[in-house]
């Protein structure tokens, strides 16, 4: 009990000291940080990510629009049964018609039904998860009447699953896109079935937010239709730089998914801001075959059904890269190669609801989280000191230690605090002397027993132990359990909830134990004050 190595004291000692120094830039003022910084550089200077409701920031929520995932189902439907009948080489008559959830077509002779039937229905895909135990219901209905009539349409199973994958999906794509922004720690989260919350600490600009989020960036190259063309195979869409609509043809030659990287720049010969694009090996091989054969024709290059530029085809382009000019600012051309350096999204998102949190009502969060805490340690503090005399003071020196730990776990590891946060910081201030409680406690009994001043330290420590392993596993299964299942302001809690279960373990137990085993090597008492 009483023999702690030089090497532990120090090691402890080293611990807090270290602990103090990552906390310290926190305390400090922005422009003192950069005074330190320029006068020293390689000293680290990290600070606490603070959340949103701390700092403020932007807040949206985002909303699937599922009439635009019901019409991408049916096109690729409708592109699937094409090529079907297209291999099978069925003739039908009057051509494809769409409907609002599916297509129908007419297949006269019973016989090129048989064929394309089976076909169509391999189509059909079961909802769910395959490996964690089978389907659900199909996505496709496939109907056929008498006469010949096919009508394949989209279930509301269909459309729901369609829905579940493209939030799941959305979700990535605006992370990174939000990455690109250089912003720091986002909450993207999904809200029930259909939307998607984003939470961007910081960024007081949501209209730049909105502008980020909302663009599909759906990227196509087409040809520019000639003249004469077929009417069913050419589309008219707007141009973002010219009035007027432009004839294109619905055929994507290459598709924006192809894309490896986009960056801004600006044009050799007009010094205009651009975007230059790079293709992957099966997309650069496309535009090379694409450009070769239709050299002096127009290409359309379409950004969520807006042709934003048709240059002439010159030369065949065989590198796997290009430029995409629309006379874009800077700040455009900046904007559009993160959206395509991040993806495009699998479905349009509303804006449901938007929030701008300002750091005056962040500020104000601070000063009442401040206050709580204060009030709270101040009332552990003294009660501590009234009912523990000097072990009492033990116990603070701990629980200063047990904070400051805290903190500098939160910046080591980019964990953000939240106004929750705080309070599980308030909160563990309590577990942590709580601990001490059980030792006290447990070394006052073991002395009334008779035990000597020694007998009863060792003894108040080490069955308290079990005691206290045995609540704070408890609890941090708990904390685990809200961070894996809770979200945003439930996460904030359990994050400083789990390390301040960590932390007590160290200064409660190992801390104190060494305060009181110094203190009697010197004091040498004739009775426990406690």
């Amino acid at each position: 009990m009483l023999r702690y190595a030089t090497w532990k004291v120090a090691a402890i000692i080293g611990m807090t000291l270290i602990a103090l120094l990552v906390v310290l830039p926190s305390m400090l003022s922005p422009a003192t940080r950069q005074s330190i910084s320029a006068h020293l550089p390689w000293l680290p200077m990290r600070t606490i990510v603070l959340g949103l409701d701390l700092q403020g920031g932007s807040h949206v929520l985002l909303e699937i629009d599922q009439a635009s995932v019901l019409k991408t189902q049916v096109d690729n439907l409708r592109d699937d049964v094409r090529r079907i009948l297209r291999e099978e080489r069925v003739p039908i008559t009057g051509g494809i018609g769409t409907q609002a959830r599916g297509v129908q077509f007419r297949v006269a002779n019973a016989d090129d039904r048989a064929k394309v039937l089976p076909k169509i229905r391999q189509l059909q895909q079961q909802t769910g998860n395959i490996l964690l135990g089978g389907g659900g219901a199909a996505t496709l209905d496939v109907k056929e009447s008498p006469d010949g009539l096919i009508q394949v349409t989209v279930t509301d199973a269909g459309i729901a699953e369609k829905v579940r994958r493209a939030v799941d999906q959305s979700i990535e794509v605006l992370r990174r896109r939000v990455d690109a922004l250089g912003t720091t720690e986002p909450n993207i989260q999904r809200q029930g079935a259909d939307r998607i919350l984003v939470q961007v600490p910081g960024l007081q600009d949501p209209e730049k937010l909105k502008e980020i989020l909302g663009t599909t960036a759906k990227l196509e190259f087409r040809l520019v239709a000639e003249p004469g063309a077929n009417p069913a195979d050419v589309e008219m869409l707007d141009q973002t730089d010219e009035p007027g609509k432009l004839p294109v043809e619905k055929q994507v030659m290459v598709q924006g998914e192809d894309l490896t990287d986009a960056q801004p720049g600006f044009d050799q010969r007009t010094s205009e801001p651009v975007v230059n694009f790079r293709f992957n090996i099966r997309g650069g091989q496309k535009f090379g075959e694409v450009t070769t054969k239709n050299v002096g024709k127009p290409f359309a290059i379409v950004l969520d059904n807006k042709v934003i530029s048709a240059p002439r085809i010159l030369t065949p382009i065989t590198g796997g890269a290009g430029q995409i000019s629309g006379r874009f600012t800077v700040e455009q051309a900046t904007n559009l190669a993160i959206l395509l350096r991040a993806g495009a999204l699998p479905a349009k998102l509303n804006i449901v609801e938007e929030r701008t949190v300002g750091p005056g009502l962040g500020e104000d969060s601070i000063k009442a989280g401040e206050r709580a805490a204060y009030v709270g340690a101040a009332l552990v503090v003294g009660y501590m000191l009234i009912t523990y005399g000097i072990f009492g003071v033990f116990a603070n020196l701990a629980l200063f230690v047990h904070i400051a730990f805290i903190f500098a776990a939160l910046v080591l590891l980019g964990a953000t605090l939240t106004l929750p946060g705080i309070a599980g910081i308030v909160l563990t201030i309590g577990m942590a002397v709580d601990s001490n409680v059980l030792i006290y406690e447990r070394i006052r009994e073991e002395a009334h027993m008779g035990r000597s001043i020694i007998s009863a330290l060792d003894a108040g420590f080490k069955r308290a132990f079990a005691t206290i392993v045995d609540s704070n596993v408890t609890m941090f299964v708990a904390a685990a359990i809200l961070y894996f299942l809770g979200s945003g302001p439930v996460r904030g809690f359990a994050v400083s909830l789990a390390l301040g279960i960590l932390t007590t373990i160290i200064t409660a137990v190992t801390m104190t134990r060494m305060m009181i085993a110094v203190w009697y090597r010197y004091a040498r008492p004739n009775r426990l004050p406690i």
